[in-house]
């Protein structure tokens, strides 16, 4: 039984764009979150892969100026 059939390919310039995405991402909500004494959400995004979702959500939720 195969785990991937060749039907199924994703294309290396795609798997290079997300994983750029996610961790820009990543790097601002860790340099922010690590500013701000917010443990929990520094682990969370540690942690789970989201391909940047937590961390945008992290900056929505804790940006300056609201």
């Amino acid at each position: 039984m195969e785990l991937f059939s060749e039907n199924l390919t994703i294309p290396m310039y795609l798997i290079i764009v997300l994983t750029i995405w996610d961790i820009v991402w990543k790097l601002v909500a860790f340099w922010k979150s690590a500013r701000n004494n917010h443990l929990a959400w520094f682990i969370c995004i540690a942690i789970f892969n989201t391909v940047g979702i937590l961390p945008i959500i992290y900056l929505i939720k804790y940006r300056k100026g609201k």
